[in-house]
């Protein structure tokens, strides 16, 4: 970025550095107008300005300028009487901290625009405005500065610091302050000046962020930014223009453009508002977001939530999109996709919402809907987990939000967690009372036994929920116990029972209950295929698939053409079983982890048809994906997968592989539709 700028002074081409304060501008300009290149060509031709140490107004910016290039003319009213003296030699000129005089609010601003923008145009003058604000003249080549480095942080921070042994400590701190460069300063002066170990540094930053970056000689981040929001330009935005920063601090994610609108629509002129902090270099875009850098944001956020009007307001919305109902089959399923995008505000908003209300009930009826838009639309771990363990057991809404946990576990594959939370789950609605809840977490439970290889624990769960649901008379949850009792019983090995509870769940279910009738298909499906009765395996498979299809269930249509994929597998036909490999994918639409498994079967595939370079591809793909959504096991299985396909491609001869039975029954679409 020097070089870039001295380019500009070499050539007389007028530029602008912009950014935020104590993001470097200033010693930017400094360190261009004392270069070796710079002296050379300019020799004592070589002006500052310092445009906060007057006060702002067209007559005591000429007075200024006269008197720093020599003219000693005492009140210019225009560059006329300074022309002469502008134009006698080349002159580097820079305008500091220009923007308490740029301010489109200040007094006479377009005038001493005006002269500004002469000043660009004149020939044998190199014009560098440094500001806080885009308000330049037009003719500036703009340049956007930057935070520093990871390196160039480390640097700064330990030649102030003085201190030889470099820590992880202090390169996740300086991380957490986005390498911002007047909050590294400051951070490494008052290190020094305490003669503070890593240690006790580390400490203080937890204790106190932001708030420990001042020094005894009154520098200070709090400074630099209050100087910002002293500016005519902030004052005119109105009274709430303070308060609307907050909570643009408050999201780690920012505010979504889209919502501004929806977020502050008491707010008269909001767009121009959030407009003009980008204006100030207050919160610049980012993807779609307004946002600002970390240290002005653990400044500038509420320090009490409950004390800003605006965040109540948009968490009260956040709180209300939340609550309305997510039916996967539902027309208005595709609506909670906005999650995707905005995941991140959303979970910080209930975990400090839940910290400082946690006896409100609505806030963990929230946090439980928030999960379950996870794990539909981007299933991964929540930091909320903690928290809801935490709550007392007799808290109304416990056992729904560890339920909620659970099902968000299924969906990363973490199958030990997911039984760990749901056993808590069970136990609380056990003590309760209410057969009703007990019934539903009992049957995940039993799912649970059975991805875990616990057969006899899961037919247990069953045979509690079959005792439950003859006693409330319910029969299709007669039907629906009997379906998991064939899954456990076909994975147990156990294939004539099986076969039977199947054909009992069939004799009990209504013709309109048609999921249910396709999920005992599928089961059968799995039954015939263990037992070798190919056909029969088919046959069942299409007819859970073609109601499942009509159902527009895309869930359900993943898992059934995945198991038809490893069918066809079996005996070799791999075209077939690649065709429904990728109508498995074309389903995949909600389920990130299942698309991970496609990739992984896919790999197995190629590898048994000794095209590694395929395999080695595909089961890089599905790495990928387990490592996002942190499926261990699954991404160790991929680890041995990779060995086995490098392996062949060193040695020539592939080693022999297997199809897993997990791995073409695990997380079926009947085990998955609650």
């Amino acid at each position: 970025m020097i070089e870039k700028i001295v380019g500009f002074a070499e050539r007389l081409t007028p530029a602008a550095l912009v950014g935020a304060g104590g993001i470097g501008k200033t010693s930017i300009a400094l360190t261009v107008l004392h270069d070796d290149r710079i002296k050379q060509q300019f020799g004592n031709y070589r002006r500052f300005i310092r445009c906060d140490k007057f006060p702002t107004s067209l007559t005591n910016f000429l007075r200024r300028l006269s008197n720093v290039i020599g003219a000693g003319v005492e009140n210019p009213e225009d560059l006329t009487p300074l022309r002469p003296f502008l134009s006698s030699n080349e002159m580097v000129l820079v305008l500091d901290n220009a923007e308490s005089i740029l301010d489109p609010q200040g007094a006479d601003a377009q005038e001493i625009y005006d002269v500004v923008d002469e000043l660009s145009q004149l020939s044998n003058v190199n014009l560098c405005i440094t500001s806080r604000i885009s308000t330049v003249p037009p003719g500036c080549e703009w340049v956007d500065v930057p935070t520093l480095s990871m390196e160039a942080a480390c640097d700064t921070f330990y030649r102030i610091y003085k201190h030889d042994e470099r820590s992880v400590l202090t390169n996740n701190i300086l991380e957490q302050l986005e390498f911002h460069p007047l909050s590294i300063t400051l951070l490494a002066t008052v290190a020094h000046h305490n003669k503070w170990d890593i240690a006790r540094l580390a400490s203080e930053w937890d204790e106190c962020r932001t708030g420990m970056l001042q020094t005894e000689h009154n520098k200070s981040l709090s400074t630099t930014i209050e100087l910002s929001l002293s500016s005519r330009m902030f004052q005119e935005l109105g009274p709430e223009a303070r308060d609307l920063l907050g909570v643009i601090a408050f999201f780690p994610q920012g505010v979504d453009e889209k919502n501004i609108d929806w977020l502050f629509s008491t707010i008269p002129g909001r767009k121009n508002i959030f407009d003009k902090f980008c204006v100030l270099s207050l919160t610049y875009r980012s993807d779609g977001f307004i946002t600002m850098l970390a240290p002005l944001r653990d400044h500038l956020r509420p320090k009490d939530p409950m004390s800003s009007p605006l965040l109540l307001m948009a968490r009260d919305h956040y709180f209300g999109r939340l609550l309305v109902d997510l039916d996967p089959n539902g027309p208005e399923f595709g609506e909670g996709r906005w999650i995707v995008s905005e995941d991140v505000n959303a979970e910080h908003l209930l975990d400090v919402f839940t910290t400082i209300d946690a006896e409100s009930n609505e806030v963990w009826n929230v946090c439980a809907r928030f999960m379950n838009r996870l794990r539909w639309h981007k299933p991964r771990l929540t930091v909320l987990g903690p928290g809801i363990e935490r709550l007392p057991d007799n808290h109304p809404f416990k056992p729904l939000c560890l339920q909620h946990l659970s099902r968000l576990f299924d969906r990363v594959g973490n199958r030990t967690e997911r039984k760990r939370v749901l056993t808590r789950s069970t136990e609380l609605y056990r003590e309760r009372g209410d057969d009703i809840q007990l019934s539903r977490t009992l049957t995940e439970l039993s799912s649970a036994n059975r991805m875990l290889g616990l057969f006899k624990e899961g037919m247990g769960q069953v045979e509690e929920v079959l005792e439950i649901s003859k006693r409330l008379g319910d029969t299709a949850d007669q039907a629906r116990c009997l379906r998991d009792l064939a899954w456990l019983l076909n994975d147990d090995k156990q294939l004539d029972a099986a076969e039977e509870a199947a054909f009992r769940a069939i004799d009990l279910l209504e013709e309109d209950n048609q999921t249910m009738v396709s999920e005992v298909h599928n089961v059968l499906g799995h039954i015939y295929r263990s037992k070798g009765e190919r056909q029969k395996a088919i046959h069942h498979l299409n007819i859970a698939l073609g109601i499942m299809s009509s159902l527009n269930r895309h869930d359900a249509q993943f898992w059934i053409n995945y198991t038809l994929a490893g069918l066809f597998s079996d005996e070799g036909s791999f075209d077939d079983a690649n065709a429904h490999i990728e109508r498995a994918k074309s389903h995949a639409v909600n389920d990130v982890y299942g698309l991970g498994r496609a990739m992984e079967l896919q790999a197995i595939f190629w590898y048994r048809q000794h095209r590694f370079g395929e395999a080695k591809s595909e089961v890089l793909r599905a790495a990928e994906v387990y490592w996002k959504v942190r499926a261990v096991k699954d991404l160790e299985d991929c680890r041995v997968l990779f060995q086995k396909i490098e392996a062949a491609i060193n040695d020539g001869e592939p080693p022999e592989i297997a199809l897993l039975p997990t791995r073409t029954n695990f997380l079926s679409s009947a085990s998955r539709t609650e």
